[in-house]
């Protein structure tokens, strides 16, 4: 399949300043977004649920470290990890609404991940124009063959060292309610050539999924 990549002026920003970034993502989007990832360095956050073995194995074949444990559940020690990645100078990948849901709803660890190391979330979205959306909790999107692919980014979103919990929650369902209108987006583009094109690449030499290392051309 061809995909494109809409929008990525802002985060090519962050990567020529060797600016660490958070790379998020909801959980039903996961299957292609190694081919997301533009930088050099990735740690992603995934489960120590069963599944998350399987998980971690394909991001280590794109060359992605992983950093095992949920935010959301009893993961203090997930979230310093985290914390002490991007301060090392790691972009970190958050589904915010994984491990287990519930679908599309950001948790409060990717703002947390946020306040503490300083670092701006940088939202993405995927679409595809012909693709099966599984029954499982997230809606997991698995592309068909020959389909169109969009990779749409959002401007960087960042969480004030000082937030208290108002701000904290205010930040919280400002990520998530512009990570649904991107993901609604990511959809139309996909199924609509034109408008595709009127949008405007940042990567006009837009690549098939499979052809090499993820992020890089």
């Amino acid at each position: 399949m061809r995909l494109h990549h809409v929008g990525r002026g802002p985060l090519d920003a962050l990567l020529a300043a060797r600016r660490p970034y958070i790379h998020a993502f909801w959980h039903g989007h996961l299957f292609l977004m190694p081919y997301s990832y533009r930088g050099d360095r990735i740690a992603i956050m995934i489960s120590e649920h069963r599944d998350g073995e399987l998980i971690a194995r394909t991001m280590g074949h794109f060359g992605h470290e992983s950093i095992r444990g949920s935010t959301t559940s009893g993961g203090a020690a997930a979230l310093r990890a985290a914390v002490r990645a991007l301060r090392e100078g790691a972009d970190v990948g958050f589904t915010p609404d994984g491990p287990r849901g519930p679908a599309r709803r950001v948790q409060p660890g990717v703002i947390q991940a946020a306040r503490l190391s300083g670092a701006p979330i940088v939202p993405v979205a995927f679409g595809a124009s012909r693709c099966r959306v599984m029954s499982s909790w997230d809606g997991f999107v698995v592309p068909y063959p020959f389909s169109r692919g969009v990779f749409l980014y959002g401007e960087p979103f960042h969480v004030a060292a000082e937030a208290g919990r108002e701000e904290m929650e205010s930040s919280r369902v400002g990520l998530e309610e512009r990570m649904r209108a991107m993901a609604v987006r990511a959809a139309e583009l996909a199924h609509d050539a034109a408008a595709l094109r009127r949008a405007g690449e940042a990567d006009p030499a837009s690549r098939p999924a499979g052809a090499g290392r993820a992020g890089h051309a």
